[in-house]
């Protein structure tokens, strides 16, 4: 028998060489060749240092004898470290010693903080709790410390300041300047001529109640409202 054909075998033979590119397996059409004059000469490939620059005018400059001004000379200090581990050593902390615990015969040890032998009092319920006797210590002194100002606030009702009325007020102003007028009468009396301690004494002292009793009566006439303390 014949051998079988496809129908459709001409459309994917079409299909198959109309997709395929001229070039898909075998390069491209046209290489561009390279130019003769691009040869690769002898040692191209070498790195090269960058070119110096040219000297001004053909004239080469001197290096500086003189340091500038900004000039700071590393200074080289010699260190003692054996004194200053040793100065380390005797101001540094102490190390503080670490809790151990041996289990057996050779010495076998484990930290005791992690291993729940050494006693955290921070873990506890009632840590940062007020004791009892401190709370009771407490209402205790604030209740005497009320009792107190209770005394001193009674005190102070009991020394509390009375106010003059009017009619007192000038009862006093009347008293005081009565008492001026002798004093002053009294003054005037006096001799001219103070040749003996006695005289001399007397009118200091005139002098003295004179200005208290005006110290008075001014202070008096300028405040509307006296008090005086009840002893």
């Amino acid at each position: 028998p014949l051998r079988y054909l496809c129908k459709l075998r001409n459309l994917v033979k079409n299909e198959a060489e109309k997709n395929k590119s001229q070039w898909k397996t075998m390069g491209p059409a046209k290489v561009a060749v390279p130019s003769p004059n691009d040869f690769l000469q002898k040692r191209s490939k070498e790195p090269k240092l960058a070119p110096k620059k040219k000297e001004e005018d053909g004239k080469k400059l001197l290096p500086l004898s003189v340091p500038p001004r900004t000039y700071q000379p590393v200074t080289r200090i010699k260190k003692n470290f054996i004194n200053k581990n040793a100065v380390a050593v005797m101001t540094g902390e102490p190390k503080k010693p670490r809790h151990f615990c041996v289990d057996t015969r050779q010495g076998d040890k484990y930290l005791l903080e992690p291993s729940g032998l050494f006693p955290k009092y921070i873990r506890k319920k009632n840590y940062g709790v007020l004791p009892k006797y401190v709370i009771r210590r407490n209402e205790e002194m604030k209740r005497e410390e009320e009792e107190y100002q209770a005394s001193v606030l009674e005190q102070l009702k009991k020394k509390a300041m009375k106010a003059l009325s009017e009619e007192e007020r000038t009862n006093v102003l009347k008293a005081l300047k009565k008492n001026w007028e002798e004093i002053n009468h009294a003054y005037q009396g006096l001799p001219i001529v103070t040749d003996t301690s006695y005289k001399r004494l007397q009118k200091e002292e005139l002098e003295l109640k004179l200005k208290q009793l005006e110290h008075d009566i001014a202070a008096i006439e300028k405040h509307k409202c006296v008090y005086i303390a009840n002893m």
